[in-house]
């Protein structure tokens, strides 16, 4: 199949512009993306590229500017495309390998997670990513009903079901995601996981041991009384999505909903922190 490839630059470079962009352009087909110093590429089958779309596309945060560059790509395999440039495999902390299903390789690791993503976003390449996988992988999840918001292609939620999770629910705004999650569930032959398209406004009684929460800095700042709200009492949540000098705002409103900061951890200045609910 012949795709097309936009360049997209995002001035100044902002990962989170990034992030918001990926998914509005993967609800118009966008299959496949890669990061770069100036910002990202994103891949199209040409029979769905509308250039007219694309210049139309205005980045959610304040003092973005914009601009594309497209190109037509010769038909190519794409798996072997993916397994050389977007998505290699890659073990957190020797004890999860995470892997598309195109690759086949040997390994000792405790768990594995396969999952065919759509985006790069949420293959645990991404520092936030990794960071709350290490956060799971010390965690003794077994028996918890786990909620995951902002659950991108369900990595997290799955592998808290892999770790003995009673019960999963995974969360995302984002159809692509929502779709993604669903198939990458049904690839790991996950059977106690469910998905909901749709945000915080979701939550209701149901109340939750872990809470993950993998998303950005105003989002976590908006929904955390919601978040809070249906965590147990000694219930734990991880919050990740931003960088250090956000943690104080993180924090700030985190205390305020009965929420005691127990750990942190940091990658390349991206953040993920630990909390206890008090009881």
């Amino acid at each position: 199949m012949e795709y097309t490839k936009v360049q997209v630059t995002v001035m100044p470079v902002n990962q989170i512009a990034n992030e918001l962009l990926m998914a509005q352009m993967g609800e118009m087909g966008f299959e496949s993306f890669e990061e770069n110093d100036k910002g990202f590429n994103a891949y199209i089958p040409s029979n769905q590229y509308d250039s007219e779309s694309v210049s139309a596309i205005v980045c959610p945060l304040e003092g973005i500017e914009l601009s594309f560059q497209s190109e037509v790509i010769a038909d190519q395999n794409w798996n072997d495309e993916w397994e050389k440039n977007f998505f290699q495999p890659i073990v957190i902390a020797n004890k999860c390998v995470i892997r598309s299903s195109f690759h086949k390789i040997e390994h000792n690791a405790e768990h594995e997670i396969i999952i065919d993503p759509r985006m790069s976003f949420g293959t645990g390449h991404h520092e936030t990513t990794g960071l709350i996988v290490q956060y799971i992988l010390e965690s003794d999840v077994k028996d918890l009903n786990v909620l995951d918001m902002g659950c991108g292609t369900a990595i997290l939620g799955m592998l808290c079901s892999k770790k003995g999770a009673a019960k999963v629910t995974g969360i995302d705004i984002d159809e692509w995601a929502y779709n993604n999650a669903l198939e990458n569930i049904k690839l790991n032959n996950i059977a106690n996981m469910d998905v909901l398209l749709g945000g915080a406004d979701l939550l209701n009684e149901q109340q939750y041991d872990l809470i993950l929460a993998n998303i950005n800095r105003n989002i976590l700042l908006n929904d955390m009384d919601k978040y809070a709200a249906v965590l147990k009492p000694g219930g734990h949540i991880l919050f990740s999505g931003f960088y250090s000098e956000d943690v104080d705002s993180i924090d700030n409103i985190a205390r305020k909903h009965n929420l005691e900061l127990k750990s942190q951890k940091t990658d390349n200045n991206w953040t993920a922190l630990a909390y206890i609910k008090a009881r």
